[in-house]
């Protein structure tokens, strides 16, 4: 219920929890119940009606004092009860010492002191707060600075968060407050850059171009093509392709490296624009007056993708194969040479495929490509009858690549080839693929559990607050010598409360290698994150009813949502399958589901129809 009501914030949900909390007035779980429910409150803006269940959260609060006490005394304060305020939040710091809201209790209150005009002493409670920075105190701070006088410093705090902080919420507060200074104000070509490059980053391309716009006209005759060029970008970036091209395609005084950058902005307009002979003619232009530019590399691999695209596959390959050999050291290479060989191979060739998949992984052994160029050559090999050199190949590919999808169908090639001699040492070019980098067995040490902020988390969790418990989890880590439990215990906090994504984007993170470690080397705790099965009665039901394996499904949706059903992706496909709205229609049809409606496609699997396209 906790849960439901922190996601949803609904009438019912609010009902349910102050039911349960009704129901146990005095126990630990009452009180956790409405503090719930006041959290969720103050979630939606609504502090008179977080205050009255946050009261009645505090006779039993026991560890969680601390954010009873917060929001209780926030909520106090933007609802005009500020004697109430102020007193609830004076002393937090003293009453809550290892508490991770004293930064947080002292932003509060220095606002309550700015409504009151003590400026002054909002300044200087809030200057030890200022690192690590944050928006949210650079912008009060700096309000405090303001009303006392101290402009210059005012000044500093509100560009800090404008400028070097410029996707945050308070940036735009920040901008307004700059303005009202009494002194002028205006920024360096530092200051813009830096935002320039934070909003591009963010991907935040027209605020971006707004910036580069004014560095551009403000700029020195020496830096201005520079700016001219990362306008043109944004631009074409936030799809706002007929400015970019108006804005690069007449540069000039440029050098021969920002010309190729021109060349390649042009490329990409054509591209999006779906002029495709126009790109073709302007990465040639490119081909010839910039041969060893990066831009010359970028743009090829467009040109590679675009021969796909249209299955154009001797020109693909032709592409693939130029960009590897202008730029053998590249970040593209590897990948470029796996598609050339793949190409070669899809298109018979497999003499020249051997010699290019052998190349492989003699060049780039460390590249994520090498393990299914084993695979091919090994497969190639079978097809020679040359099974000490398969056998060689597939018990590499096995014993390196543990978990990985080649690694398992090697393993099946395995078991269907006969018994052959040894090839120890007669294959010199599988020693050129490096071993694991992390291949050390972890062992989880016990969790901290007389740690305070340990003890937070579990009733945070139990209560559904996820976000918090997770912020007490790493802060009971950060005191500890070995924080080896960390990653299961968060993890198992997001899959306790089904947030099956988040778990395991916290086991990627903390084992980056998981795929090639055999599976004795990590914990069960692990990989039980690492491939959770979420949903499966329903999952197994209706794939077997499709005719597909169920664990080939599961494998599909962790692939393509990681068990998140409200995932979108940049193309709008949606759900645990990322269907497209329209394909889901199609689907539904199918399998006969009267009134589809493509909100259907977020559903969790429970009761009902799930959208599993039949048979591929």
């Amino acid at each position: 219920m906790a849960l439901q009501l922190i996601a949803e914030r609904t009438p019912a949900g609010y009902a349910g929890v102050e039911a349960y909390a009704r129901a146990h007035p005095k126990e630990d779980a009452g009180a956790l119940a409405w503090l719930v429910v006041g959290y969720a409150r103050f979630l939606d803006h609504d502090c008179p009606r977080a205050i009255e269940p946050l009261n009645r959260a505090k006779p039993m609060a026991g560890d969680l004092g601390d954010y009873i006490s917060y929001y209780l005394g926030t909520c106090y304060l933007q609802t005009g009860r500020r004697a109430e305020g102020l007193g609830a939040l004076a002393n937090f710091e003293t009453s809550y010492p290892d508490s991770l809201l004293v930064r947080d209790a002292h932003l509060s209150y220095a606002n309550a002191l700015l409504t009151e005009g003590r400026a002054a002493e909002a300044a200087d409670l809030l200057a030890k707060d200022r690192l690590p920075a944050r928006s949210d105190i650079e912008l009060a701070i700096g309000r405090a600075f303001a009303s006392i006088g101290q402009t210059a410093k005012a000044s500093e705090a509100f560009s800090n968060v404008y400028y070097n902080m410029p996707t945050s919420p308070d940036a735009d507060a920040a901008n307004s407050e700059l303005k009202k200074l009494s002194i002028a104000t205006q920024p360096n070509t530092s200051q813009r850059k830096t935002r320039a490059e934070l909003l591009m980053k963010a991907h935040r391309y027209s605020d971006a171009a707004d910036e580069l716009r004014e560095l551009a006209i403000h700029a020195s005759p020496a830096d201005r093509p520079a700016m001219e060029l990362a306008l043109g970008d944004a631009l074409h970036r936030g799809g706002r392709n007929r400015e970019a091209k108006a804005e690069v395609s007449s540069l000039t005084g440029l050098t021969p490296e920002q010309d190729a950058q021109r060349l390649y902005i042009l490329a990409e307009v054509a591209w999006a624009s779906d002029q495709n002979e126009l790109f073709y003619q302007t990465v040639d232009q490119l081909r010839q007056t910039a041969p060893t530019s990066p831009w010359l590399e970028s743009a090829l691999l467009s040109v590679a993708n675009l021969h796909l695209v249209h299955h154009e596959y001797d020109q693909a390959l032709d592409a693939f194969r130029e960009l590897q050999q202008r730029f053998p050291k590249g970040a593209k290479a590897s990948y470029a040479h796996w598609k050339a060989a793949w190409l070669t191979l899809r298109m018979g060739r497999n003499e020249d495929a051997k010699k290019l998949f052998e190349e492989q992984v003699a060049v780039y052994p460390a590249g994520n490509e090498a393990n299914a160029a084993l695979y091919w050559r090994a497969r190639l090999a079978e097809e020679d009858n040359d099974t000490v050199m398969a056998r060689a190949f597939y018990q590499k590919l096995s014993d390196r690549y543990r978990n990985y999808y080649y690694a398992e169908l090697a393993r099946e090639r395995l078991k269907r080839l006969p018994v052959a001699p040894t090839a120890a040492g007669q294959y010199p070019l599988l020693d050129r693929i490096p071993p694991l980098e992390h291949g050390e067995k972890i062992t989880l040490a016990d969790a901290p559990d007389d740690d305070v902020h340990y003890q937070k988390a579990k009733l945070l969790g139990n209560g559904g607050l996820i976000d918090l418990a997770v912020r007490e989890l790493e802060k009971a880590a950060s005191d500890d010598a070995d924080k080896s439990w960390l990653p299961a215990e968060t993890a198992q906090l997001y899959i306790d409360t089904g947030h099956y994504d988040r778990a395991i984007e916290v086991m990627k993170h903390s084992v980056p290698s998981y795929f090639a470690v055999d599976v004795s080397m990590l914990p069960r705790e692990y990989w039980e994150a690492l491939f959770p099965r979420p949903y499966w009665p329903d999952l197994k039901k209706f794939a077997v009813a499709n005719g597909l394996d169920p664990y080939l499904v599961a494998s599909l949706i962790r692939q393509e949502s990681e068990f998140n059903p409200t995932a979108v992706s940049r193309a709008n496909a949606v759900g645990l399958m990322q269907l497209l709205p329209k394909t889901g229609k199609v689907v539904a049809h199918q399998v006969a589901l009267k009134r589809y409606s493509p909100s259907q496609l977020y559903r969790e699997p429970a009761t009902g129809h799930t959208l599993f396209p039949r048979h591929g």
